[in-house]
């Protein structure tokens, strides 16, 4: 069995004493870990704050080819760490329309790239005879990164490389469930870069390093993706010394399906689309369309076409090549879903497919769909974070964009039509981050991506996510 080592100013660390990291397809540990503390983020940020100043002041075109070289390292070693993401998520090497341990292994290359390309010049607010404004962007400091489990290397990509590419230097820990894949992109990236400029911990929960870095003195911005309740201790923790913070927090994205979305009431092509883009990575993605709202006149040719596909879907072991959907991470948050289907359940809803614990090794859950559920019940007003999808009855347009708006969450949100110029009319009444239409949680690198109300603040992606890991600087010049 491997074990892995966590990086401290450039050089492998290990602990007092390893823990396991368990496969979900198997529920069986399959590598060990350092079991980190507080004394190793002490070292880990001593080992960032003395890289900043120099990686800071590294020309930012050598600061660009560092983290082009960096996606060079991850496409190298690409089938590695594919192979580690499915162990420890669990998630197909290929999957469900191909969202798999493939796609987050190759998003992160692409992410590094057009990451490494970005830019953030001087912008001149006035020249003339008097004087000269300038606006420069400053890199914070020390970055700490707190990373989750539904995919963790993908999402430690989009924390890291913005912060090195603007002159960040990092610490970073991964979740306690899967660290693997993230400890050995680090132990790979030291190849290319400074020694100190990134930093991995692991460590279990319990030994409290990720409240410690919400409240290091040494740690200048957190970035945070995971649950609302953990935002916001991080957020009241780091006010010690007013650390900048983007977190990333849960979403309960709503789906609309208006009543032109199925020309010739054939649902088959639409509800395929919208299987895809709820139970890719079995449901286990922020952004995945978690209640679905469907017009009377589709509703129960769509959710019977949804369950067809469902009770169709390829369930198993990640490592196996026609895997569509593997197991849910983890025991709790498998325990967590079936709770939700089963107050469902005892509340009048039909269970269309799945529901159902299955028996022998590993965390699987069959990909569920509910009908005759409604707002009010769990399953549709909680984030499932799980292979079970609600579908929702309505009847008038401004109805269901009031309902979908009534939730604590706004991270993302879609409509469905053949009209897309009417649908985007409506898509600007929805309170999230993120409309799709005819589409779902479709991110790419040179877009902004963030939530409002309870799912966030701040946004990743683009220009406008690498302003996030910089200061703003005026300087002016007085003339004459």
């Amino acid at each position: 069995m491997e074990t892995y080592m966590m990086s401290i100013g450039g050089q492998p660390v290990q602990a007092e004493r390893t823990f396991g990291v368990v496969n979900p397809a198997t529920g069986e540990v399959f590598a060990r870990v350092p079991a980190g503390n507080t004394a190793h983020l002490d070292s880990a940020v001593a080992a960032a704050r003395a890289a900043f100043p120099a990686w800071s002041r590294t020309p930012d075109a050598d600061r660009q080819a560092a983290v082009h070289a960096l996606a060079g390292v991850l496409e190298r070693h690409m089938p590695e760490l594919m192979d580690l993401v499915t162990r420890e998520t669990g998630k197909p090497l290929g999957g469900l329309n191909g969202v798999g341990a493939g796609m987050e292994v190759g998003g992160a290359i692409a992410w590094t790239h057009v990451t490494a390309d970005l830019s953030l010049p001087v912008e001149v607010i006035q020249d003339n005879e008097q004087a000269r404004i300038e606006v420069h962007r400053k890199p914070l400091g020390v970055v700490g990164s707190i990373t989750p489990w539904n995919w963790p290397l993908m999402i430690a990509i989009w924390h890291v490389m913005p912060a090195l590419r603007a002159g960040n230097t990092v610490v970073l820990k991964p979740s306690e469930l899967t660290p693997v894949a993230t400890l050995r992109f680090v132990e790979l990236a030291g190849g290319v870069l400074p020694p100190g400029v990134l930093n991995v911990i692991s460590a279990e929960r319990e030994a409290g390093v990720g409240e410690a870095m919400a409240t290091h003195p040494g740690i200048d911005k957190i970035v945070f993706t995971g649950s609302t309740p953990t935002g916001r201790r991080i957020m009241a923790a780091a006010a010690g010394n007013l650390k900048r913070l983007t977190l990333e927090l849960g979403g309960n994205d709503a789906g609309i399906v208006l009543p032109d979305a199925a020309p010739g009431a054939d649902p088959e092509a639409l509800a395929a689309r919208l299987f895809g883009v709820g139970f890719h990575n079995n449901g286990q993605t922020c952004a995945c369309l978690k209640r679905l709202y469907v017009h009377d006149s589709l509703y129960e040719p769509l959710c019977q076409a949804l369950a067809r596909l469902a009770r169709d879907a390829v369930v198993g072991d990640g490592l196996q090549a026609d895997t569509q959907l593997g197991p849910v991470q983890n025991a709790r948050q498998r325990d967590y879903v079936h709770a939700l289907v089963e107050d469902a359940r005892a509340q009048g809803a039909r269970v269309l497919s799945g529901g159902q614990l299955p028996e022998g090794a590993g965390y699987f859950y069959p990909p569920t769909v509910l009908a005759d559920v409604r707002d009010g019940m769990r399953v549709v007003d909680e984030e499932q974070f799980g292979p079970v999808l609600p579908v929702i009855r309505y009847s008038d347009i401004d109805e269901v964009i009031a309902r979908a708006n009534d939730n604590p969450n706004g991270l993302g949100g879609s409509l469905w039509s053949s009209d897309p110029a009417g649908a985007a009319a409506l898509a600007l009444r929805l309170e999230c981050g993120s409309v799709w239409i005819n589409e779902h949680g479709a991110i790419q690198p040179d877009a902004p991506f963030g939530g409002v109300k309870q799912s966030g603040i701040g946004v990743e992606f683009g220009r406008y996510g690498l302003e996030e890991y910089t200061t703003i600087q005026t300087v002016k010049i007085m003339k004459g």
